[in-house]
């Protein structure tokens, strides 16, 4: 026998798988990864008390002022994130929700991805290294860099290495600094080239390099929307796409020179 339903009862009825695929949603972990503003380190100084960048078979300058890489936090990715944590970080200016597989690309278990990144940051030192050398006209068999810069893994420091090694070496190039005494800050990739590439969490590193004192910001010039659309008060943004770019800019900056921006 088949039995009418009101209205009321029918939207009831229908309304319970809807509200019981919402209910799951809450409680299912979802694909992202939830990240705010990490550290700075400042590759002219130390770092658990050794020096960031050392030199050995040439004379080096002494430096003023800073040159902050600067870093995200990011969620593990095996850590369980869920929409309500999605919805929060969506209202909140120091948080961003990415997709974990653009922090995390290369999937397996945490360790893996702990070495993995390890390995980036191992490959993007010696790039540097390589291209602040070119850069400078310098056998890299006459002069002996060491980098150290513990705790921190990933490729985006490239371009900050290459600056302070040019820094220790050679400076402006008319007996100053590359900062002007400034606290710079920045980020970006560097290929053996000079060439500069993005990378991920812009508008959360900037936050970082603001709250550490920075007063500029390097990035790399593909990314300049998402700098500028949190960028906090009082930071300068400055586009770069080389590092022959990067230095001109810092040299500008210092004659008070027209200076590209964002």
């Amino acid at each position: 026998m088949l039995t009418r339903l009101t209205r009321p009862r029918t939207l009831a009825l229908c309304a319970l798988p809807v509200l019981a695929l919402f209910v799951t949603a809450a409680f299912a972990p979802l694909p992202f990864t939830l990240a705010q503003p990490g550290t700075t380190a400042n590759v002219l100084g130390n770092d658990q008390g050794k020096p960031v960048i050392t030199i050995k078979g040439a004379p080096t300058l002494p430096t003023d002022g800073k040159l902050l890489m600067t870093t995200i936090i990011a969620t593990g990715p095996t850590a369980d994130v869920r929409v309500g944590d999605v919805v929060d970080s969506w209202f909140r200016t120091d948080r961003a929700v990415m997709p974990r597989d653009s922090v995390y690309p290369t999937g397996g278990s945490e360790k893996e991805i702990e070495q993995h990144n390890l390995q980036d940051m191992e490959k993007s030192q010696n790039v540097a290294v390589e291209a602040a050398l070119d850069y400078l006209g310098k056998d890299p068999g006459s002069v002996d860099v060491t980098l150290h810069l513990a705790d921190v893994g990933g490729p985006s420091a490239g371009l900050f290495f290459s600056l302070g090694i040019i820094d220790k070496l050679a400076g402006d190039g008319s007996g100053g600094g590359l900062t002007g005494g400034r606290t710079v800050a920045g980020t970006g990739t560097i290929e053996a080239d000079g060439a500069v590439g993005a990378v991920g969490g812009v508008s959360l590193k900037t936050q970082a390099a603001r709250r550490d004192g920075a007063t500029v910001f390097l990035v790399p010039k593909a990314e300049c929307k998402q700098a500028e659309a949190e960028r906090p008060e009082g930071l300068r943004l400055i586009p770069v796409t080389t590092l022959k770019s990067a230095v001109s800019s810092l040299k500008a900056l210092e004659r008070g020179s027209k200076v590209p921006s964002c």
